[in-house]
């Protein structure tokens, strides 16, 4: 048999006890066991994984490809359990927390739908469990990435938060008092596809005009591409800067260019922020957070594209001048925000492997055969 072989017969055994998560948070972070855990952020490119301490610190990440997405959930989860195996080789992990890119029911156990990957309705937390020897916390990428804001970064102190991933499309969380909030079905939070144009753009969905499709990295190159497809003499810079290949455009490309003042880069991040911040606005007149916290690849443009968001804002605010704005701010944890929220959410259930370990323990004295020094999960599995 195999050493991975091995490792999975005896994670199974052992996660029949720990394999239950419950279905929200019931503790407070503040009580949680201040014990290692590991955060994976699983995309439709990469999967990253981190040891993550109580205090938010990456302790030892990795990083790979994410498997073609053509290929079976079961390959995915390969992936996920190689590197937790890993990891749990150098550390004492107590419970793995998994930021999804896609739709998590209410309990937190089935990826219901992920665009990128081929997940429908699966069981990912109850697979993963049924591997690993540690409790398993499955949510929403966007979700994970709020937490680690509200606990570790731009979101600290606030009591209700919104957060705003801009990448190829637009993700979304909501906090409130410490609780993500997820709604009855665990879909809350996708703002990306609120209609902001009737019969706009069709967008992936199967929608038209929905909001990504205007304030988002795709938008962002498409509107590049085209001007330069069109041979707009707005658009000499960036032809000239990609040698005529226009498939090359991308959007850290288009923030470069903006940086080092290109008219057209800088006109075309105002454009996207200005989408942004009618967004914001829409969002503040049903949620009325105190906070909106901007994250995701696009947001590194800074205020060439928060500025004109909060410029934006300001002008279409429901109520304008006679109610309190909510601040606008720019994500710090980058993008290891949703391994890091992921681990941290992970040790809200993390008191289940050491209470595990705690009647292991009080078993074995019983039994009189004096004190028992655990050793971590990777060096047990090596014995």
């Amino acid at each position: 048999m195999s050493i991975y072989r091995e490792r999975v017969h005896r994670g199974s055994a052992r996660a029949t006890v720990l394999r239950t998560v419950g279905t929200r948070e019931r503790r407070s972070h503040l009580t949680a066991p201040r014990v290692p855990t590991v955060g994976i952020d699983i995309g439709g490119t990469k999967v990253m994984a981190g040891v993550v301490d109580a205090d938010g610190n990456i302790l030892e990440k990795l990083r790979t490809e994410t498997p073609d997405k053509s290929k079976s959930p079961k390959v995915v989860e390969d992936t996920i359990t190689e590197l937790v195996l890993d990891l749990s080789d150098r550390h004492d992990v107590h419970a793995v927390g998994i930021g999804a890119a896609g739709w998590v029911d209410a309990d937190r156990n089935r990826v219901l739908f992920a665009p990128h990957l081929s997940w429908r309705n699966e069981p990912l937390r109850d697979r993963l469990a049924e591997r690993l020897a540690v409790p398993v916390m499955v949510d929403n990428d966007a979700n994970a990435a709020a937490w680690a804001e509200w606990r570790f970064g731009a979101g600290r102190g606030e009591d209700h938060l919104v957060m705003i991933t801009l990448g190829t499309g637009i993700g979304g969380a909501i906090l409130e008092d410490g609780q993500v909030k997820r709604g009855k079905y665990g879909v809350a939070g996708e703002f990306g596809h609120m209609q902001v144009v009737p019969g706009g753009h069709r967008c992936p969905c199967g929608n038209r005009g929905c909001w990504e499709q205007y304030s988002s990295g795709n938008a962002l190159v498409r509107e590049a591409r085209e001007l330069a497809a069109a041979e707009s003499p707005v658009a000499y810079g960036i032809i000239d800067r990609v040698g005529g290949n226009i498939a090359e455009i991308t959007g850290p490309l288009i923030t470069e260019l903006a940086r080092e003042g290109d008219a057209m880069c800088v006109e075309l991040l105002q454009d996207i922020g200005q989408w942004l911040g009618v967004g914001i606005a829409n969002l503040a007149a049903a949620l009325d957070p105190s906070c909106f916290v901007i994250g995701g690849g696009v947001s590194a443009a800074d205020d060439l594209l928060i500025g004109p968001a909060r410029d934006a804002f300001r002008r279409n605010l429901t109520g304008r001048g006679y109610r309190p704005e909510a601040r606008i701010v720019k994500a710090q944890l980058g993008p290891e925000a949703g391994m890091v929220g992921a681990a941290d959410l992970a040790r809200l259930v993390a008191r289940r492997f050491r209470r595990a370990n705690r009647r292991r323990v009080e078993r074995y004295e019983r039994a009189g055969a004096g004190p028992l020094r655990l050793a971590s999960r990777g060096q047990a599995e090596r014995q």
